[in-house]
């Protein structure tokens, strides 16, 4: 058996990127240099057959995926995995820990000026951020990151693929110290609902982050009270992050539902 044969069939099989290394373990005859041959030829193969699918490198590994032109077809089957997003206080919220991890939440609610506990556990359920670690402060509060799912989903190489905070609108401030003591059991849960996340890849944009600065000009250095916040409704647009408007006069409306939904 060639190669070739054994790392396509090694890929199809997989529902998650696989590196060189784990792909050479399929066989005692591959090493990483083989494995890496064989991912170039079949990507040149997909590419002059103009295959549906390609060979993508995706959160520091490869995978078989259907090329993005193609989701049209593919969204007219119920046996096919549709894609969906989350709102857009979830999308808000991982943009400011991806940008800014790792992050404790009483940061992450200073941020976006309301509370954000639910979200962030609806990103966790999501397998999009995690606890990396403690803070030094009192309390030692707790510390998010992304994922390698988040990389995956989002159809990124590495953190080195996310957009510069200098190719954006909206340009993430330096971080403040904040004198604050964080609870990380203080807020009530997210109420659990329809969330919903985009199709990896194929659904990357433009990624748009609210200011640090309060809403009417004044930064007192301390995090506002925060308001509720489930996590639900808000704009789901299609192709990107899109956070709340940072002008918005009350930032405690941002990320509210419309009357009767």
């Amino acid at each position: 058996m060639n190669a070739h044969s054994i790392v396509e069939a090694v890929l199809f099989a997989s529902d998650a990127p696989l590196t060189a290394d784990e792909i050479a373990r399929a066989d005692e005859s591959l090493d990483e240099d083989d494995v890496e041959q064989a991912l170039q030829f079949l990507r040149a193969e997909y590419d002059d057959a103009e295959r549906s699918f390609q060979i993508m490198e995706v959160a520091e590994g490869w995978q078989i995926l259907t090329r993005p032109e193609f989701a049209p077809y593919l969204e007219r089957f119920d046996t096919v995995p549709r894609p969906s997003r989350l709102s857009g206080p979830a999308l808000e919220a991982l943009a400011i820990i991806a940008y800014r991890q790792p992050i404790g939440r009483v940061e992450v609610e200073y941020i976006r000026g309301v509370g954000s506990s639910g979200v962030i556990k609806t990103l966790q359920d999501r397998q999009l951020v995690e606890v990396v670690g403690r803070g030094e402060g009192l309390g030692r509060p707790l510390l998010y990151g992304t994922t390698s799912f988040f990389l995956e989903h989002f159809g990124f190489r590495s953190m080195e693929d996310l957009p510069r905070p200098d190719e954006l609108p909206v340009v993430l401030r330096d971080r403040a110290p904040l004198d604050l003591d964080e609870d990380d059991d203080g807020d009530e849960p997210e109420a659990q609902g329809e969330m919903a996340l985009g199709d990896g890849a194929s659904d990357r944009g433009e990624l748009i982050l609210a200011g640090d600065a309060d809403p009417d000009g004044s930064d007192d250095g301390r995090a506002p009270e925060p308001a509720d916040d489930d996590g639900e409704g808000g704009d789901d647009s299609e192709g990107g992050w899109w956070l709340a408007d940072e002008t918005d006069p009350d930032p405690s409306t941002a990320d509210a539902e419309p009357e009767g939904r």
